[in-house]
């Protein structure tokens, strides 16, 4: 019980890694909000952890609707009264617009920094004001390995990422005098249901080659890391940009290659 009788609001929280935090923090110990635009489908997986003996409620939020960081904020603090742990797991991108630098369409690469950004922004901003107040807390951005190494596509993408990595280490630095600390976490290749959607078998494997664990990311293991980070376990850890990803990007670029030859003889 890590996580005992703390306060943790999490974004974009009914499927994938959102909601396998949510499972891995309540399962801590934790009172979750999640919060989420579709309310019944946060209403149905709150009831089945509510069953199973945990504390789970959900408010509204709409990543496109700026003013719903703020309405959801205050839910949670007209509920419980605080929040200990606010966990930044919204992100989007939009495959069929966000490509390679030259390709991609300007619109769509404006409104994914600017929605992203914004997510993590808005709703650090409002968590900020209450967190000071009864002496610190945790943020936890749910970034991407994409916003550390370039890739060939998704520029859009990888840019809000890698500008999420550095508002961690300055809300990090900037609020460390209220001891609210801010980590990100960094997750690879993992197996959701966005991925399964947005990724063709023939990327998904040739991406593999190159992850020298030689498999996706569990959604449940990205969240045990969040549960680190939320936990008093990490009291003396901010500023943190951790990969979970497999060991991708570690290695020389022509690992794949390599590897496929060694695995050959």
């Amino acid at each position: 019980m890590r996580l005992k009788d703390k306060v943790i609001l999490i974004t974009a929280s009914t499927r994938g890694i959102g909601l396998a935090t949510v499972k891995a923090c309540a399962k801590e110990g934790a009172k979750v909000y999640m919060a989420a635009r579709n309310l019944g489908l946060a209403k149905k997986e709150a009831d089945r952890l509510i069953s199973e003996g945990h504390k789970v409620k959900y408010v509204y939020n709409d990543a496109s609707k700026p003013k719903s960081y703020i309405t959801m904020t205050e839910d949670v603090i007209k509920d419980a009264g605080r929040i200990d742990v606010l966990v930044n797991n919204f992100g989007t991108s939009n495959p069929k617009k966000d490509l390679d630098f030259s390709n991609t369409d300007i619109d769509a690469f404006l409104d994914t920094v600017n929605i992203n950004l914004r997510s993590v922004f808005m709703s650090s901003k409002e968590a900020v004001k209450y967190m000071a107040k009864r002496g610190g807390g945790s943020i936890i951005n749910i970034s991407s390995v994409g916003g550390l190494v370039p890739d060939i596509s998704q520029v859009a993408y990888g840019t809000s990422k890698a500008a999420i990595n550095y508002l961690t280490k300055l809300i990090a630095v900037h609020e460390a005098k209220n001891n609210i600390r801010c980590n990100a976490v960094l997750p690879g290749m993992t197996a959701t249901d966005a991925v399964e959607k947005n990724l063709t078998d023939e990327f998904r494997q040739l991406f593999l080659r190159h992850i020298p664990l030689k498999r996706m990311g569990l959604p449940e293991e990205i969240a045990k890391t969040v549960v680190y980070f939320a936990s008093d376990e990490s009291a003396y850890a901010t500023g943190q940009i951790l990969t979970v990803s497999g060991g991708f990007g570690l290695a020389t670029p022509v690992y794949g290659d390599l590897s496929d030859k060694m695995s050959r003889r």
